[in-house]
C-alpha cells in the first residue's frame, strides 16, 4: 500500500535506519554492561546500587524542569538555526541551575528518609549529580535532532553506550562499586562535550526568543511528568504483585514475561525519534499529516497482526529461553502482547501528537488517570486471579490510553483548531 511506502521512504530517508540499528546495538552493549557489573561487584551492594539508582531514573525526566522536552517541541517550529541554537543555549543555562536545585532539594530530603538498605542514601546522594550529565546528554541529543542530523544522533548514542561498556569495565575493576557509580556519572558527561562541538554553538549568546514564556515552561514540565508517571504504569504491577501476593516467586515470574513483549515498544520508539521532528514541523499541515497518521496505523497494525500470530505460536518456547517453569503462563503472555499492540497502534502515535500541538498535559492526565485506575483494578484482580489479574489491566489500560490519546488528538486538532 503506497501509504506505508511512503512512511517507510520518509523513515529510510531521515536516517531511520541508522536509529534502528543503534536502538538493538545500544540494548546489547547495555546488558554487556550490566554483565560485566555482575561478574565484578559484590550483588548485594550492586542491588543497592541499583536500587538507588531506580530512584534517581525517576527523577532525570524532570532533570532541568523538563526543558528539553520544551527544546524539541518548539525547536521543531523554528526554521532559522541560529533562533534553533539561542534556544538550546537558553535551555542549557536555564536547565543545568535548575538541575542543581533539584540535586540539593533531594540531597537534603534524603537525610530525612530511613532506607531499608545500608548505603542507599550514600549512593543516593552521589548518583544524584547524574541528573546533569544526563540533562546535558539528552539536549544535545536533541539538537542533533532539531538539525535533521539523525546519523549524528545515532553515533552519540552508539558512542554513550560504548564509552559506558568500558567505562564500567575499567572503573569497576579499580575502584568496585564507586567506580560502577562513577561510570554513570561520567559517562553521559564525557559523551556530551565530545559531541557538543560538533553544533558549532555560540554559548556567549543571551537571546532570549519571544516564545519562551510560562507556557513553554509549562510544557516541558507536564511532558516530563508524563513520562514519569508513564514509567510508573511499568513497574507498578511489580509492585502490586508484591504487596498483595506477597511471593518474591511471582514477583520474578511476572518480570520475565514481560520481558520480550515490553521490549517491543522500543518500534514505535524508533520512528517516534526518527520522525517527530518532522511531522511537529509540519503539524499545521493537516493533508501531511493526515497521510502520516494513515501509513503509521496501516504499517502497525499489519506488525501487530504479524507478532501477535508468531507469540501465538512460540510463546511457549519463548518462555522456555528463561525458564521452563514459566511456560505455564503463557496466557499471560499473550494477554501482555495484545495490551502491547495498543501502544504500537495507539498510544505511541498519537501521545506524541497531542505533545507535537502543544497538549502534553494532556498526555499526564491519562497516565494520571491510568496509573489510578490500575491501582484500584489490581487490588481486585491480583488477590482473585495472580499475575492474570495484573497482565488483564495493563493490557485493557494500554489499549485505553492509546484511545483516549487519539480521541483528544482529534478533539483539539481537528474540531478546535
Amino acid at each position: 500500500m503506497k501509504v506505508i511506502t511512503d512512511l517507510l521512504k520518509g523513515f529510510i530517508n531521515r536516517s531511520g535506519f541508522y536509529i534502528f540499528s543503534t536502538t538493538i546495538l545500544s540494548r546489547i552493549l547495555s546488558f554487556i554492561a550490566s554483565w560485566i557489573a555482575l561478574q565484578l561487584l559484590d550483588h548485594s551492594e550492586l542491588g543497592v546500587i541499583l536500587f538507588a539508582f531506580n530512584i534517581i531514573s525517576f527523577i532525570i525526566p524532570i532533570g532541568g524542569l523538563g526543558l528539553h522536552q520544551s527544546l524539541i517541541r518548539y525547536g521543531a517550529q523554528l526554521i532559522d538555526d541560529k533562533e534553533k541554537n539561542d534556544l538550546f543555549v537558553y535551555v542549557l543555562k536555564r536547565g543545568i541551575v535548575v538541575s542543581i536545585v533539584l540535586i540539593v532539594v533531594l540531597i537534603i530530603v534524603s537525610y530525612f528518609i530511613n532506607f531499608s538498605f545500608p548505603n542507599t542514601q550514600y549512593y543516593l546522594v552521589i548518583l544524584s549529580f547524574s541528573i546533569i550529565p544526563f540533562f546535558l546528554f539528552e539536549i544535545v541529543k536533541i539538537q542533533f535532532r532539531l538539525r535533521f542530523e539523525n546519523r549524528m544522533y545515532a553515533l552519540l548514542e552508539l558512542s554513550y553506550n560504548i564509552l559506558f561498556v568500558a567505562g564500567v569495565l575499567v572503573l569497576t575493576t579499580v575502584f568496585k562499586e564507586d567506580g560502577y557509580v562513577l561510570a554513570i556519572i561520567v559517562v553521559p558527561l564525557i559523551t556530551s562535550l565530545l559531541f557538543i562541538k560538533k553544533l558549532n554553538i555560540n554559548f556567549k549568546n543571551n537571546n532570549k526568543l519571544s516564545f519562551t514564556n510560562l507556557i513553554f515552561w509549562k510544557y516541558g514540565f507536564f511532558a516530563s511528568l508524563s513520562n514519569v508517571v508513564t514509567q510508573l504504569l511499568f513497574v507498578i504491577d511489580i509492585l502490586l504483585i508484591g504487596y498483595l501476593l506477597n511471593d518474591p516467586k511471582m514477583v520474578t515470574n511476572y518480570k520475565y514475561i514481560t520481558l520480550i513483549p515490553f521490549s517491543l515498544l522500543f518500534l514505535p520508539n524508533v520512528f517516534i525519534t526518527t520522525d517527530f521532528v518532522e511531522f511537529t514541523q509540519r503539524i499545521n499541515d493537516k493533508k501531511y499529516i493526515k497521510r502520516y497518521i494513515k501509513g503509521y496505523l496501516y504499517f502497525f497494525v499489519m506488525i501487530s497482526v504479524i507478532i501477535i500470530s508468531i507469540f501465538s505460536i512460540l510463546s511457549k518456547w519463548l518462555l522456555l529461553i528463561f525458564d521452563e517453569k514459566l511456560v505455564q503462563f503463557n496466557n499471560i503472555f499473550l494477554v501482555l502482547t495484545l495490551g502491547v499492540t495498543g501502544i504500537l497502534i495507539f498510544r505511541g502515535l498519537f501521545g506524541n501528537l497531542l505533545s507535537s500541538i502543544g497538549k502534553a498535559h494532556i498526555n499526564y492526565y491519562i497516565a494520571s488517570i491510568a496509573l489510578i485506575l490500575n491501582i484500584l483494578s489490581n487490588f481486585y484482580l491480583i488477590p482473585h486471579y495472580g499475575i492474570l489479574g495484573a497482565a488483564i489491566t495493563s493490557s485493557v489500560l494500554m489499549w485505553l490510553t492509546g484511545l483516549f490519546s487519539l480521541l483528544f488528538f482529534y478533539k483539539f486538532y481537528y474540531l478546535e483548531n
